[in-house]
């Protein structure tokens, strides 16, 4: 793939006008919201909307509703130019990074909230996560007016309440889960991984190894915690078992067929 540089663009009219010219000319457009601090696993979804569309749109912009400490929203790296280079080469044409004024005109006296499953898993630990997430996705969605946007399956607990939200709201927007990526030592690839500290990342993988290998739930709680991990949960839902522990200041998650 020919490595092009996105056009950046700050505005939501700006990104209106592109997309009208593709809908006239009857463009396809896929599109990848996020937050920015891209790796291989953001990169996998560019590809993915690549290959099935003659467009690809995506955002970076740190939302900072879904946050719930305000230390860990601004902590949170903003490497505009270096996600920049990575989309170059995984196919991506224009980037909108808007600003917080952009994104929320009226403050936040409009919201989107989901009543039951957003209070369970992350949600029970995280109060207001998901309400912040899923009304910056809804507004993102209705911005890119995409015929398809990409999300990874390490967050899937959001990736459900976005289909659920999608189908709600009869949005058009087609939502196609990808598969995580995972570095050569079984860790989900994340942009929080890059604060783990040498020792911390040398102890991760373990969180992945024990969710596929323990016999329940209560077992893995237990081995996690004795290897040095916190543990917020780890629940077996269908055939699913999700996790999410803390290492340090960091918090990962993870989950994996039973």
């Amino acid at each position: 793939m020919a490595s092009v540089t996105p056009q950046v663009i700050h505005t939501v009219a700006e990104w209106r006008a592109f997309r009208a010219a593709h809908r006239a000319a009857g463009r396809t457009v896929g599109f990848v919201p996020t937050m920015g601090a891209l790796h291989e696993g953001h990169a996998s979804l560019f590809r993915a909307a690549r290959r099935e569309n003659d467009v690809v749109f995506a955002t970076v912009f740190v939302n900072p509703t879904q946050f719930d400490e305000q230390q860990d929203f601004d902590k949170y790296p903003r490497t505009l130019d270096a996600d920049v280079a990575l989309m170059a080469g995984a196919g991506v044409d224009v980037v909108l990074a808007p600003s917080v004024a952009e994104m929320y005109p009226n403050g936040t006296d409009y919201t989107v909230q989901e009543a039951t499953f957003s209070r369970e898993l992350c949600g029970a630990h995280r109060p207001g996560h998901f309400t912040g997430m899923l009304t910056v996705v809804m507004k993102l969605l209705q911005i890119a007016d995409a015929d398809r946007a990409y999300f990874g399956e390490k967050d899937y607990q959001q990736l459900q309440l976005i289909r659920g939200m999608v189908q709600a709201f009869f949005l058009p927007t087609q939502i196609v889960p990808c598969p995580i990526v995972r570095e050569a030592d079984g860790l989900a690839m994340s942009s929080r991984n890059a604060r783990l500290s040498p020792a911390e990342r040398s102890l991760a993988p373990l969180f992945n190894q024990v969710l596929r290998n323990a016999r329940t739930p209560e077992v893995a709680r237990a081995e996690l915690e004795a290897a040095g991990f916190a543990v917020d949960y780890v629940e077996d839902r269908g055939d699913r078992r999700f996790g999410a522990v803390r290492l340090g200041a960091t918090r990962l998650i993870d989950n994996v067929a039973r």
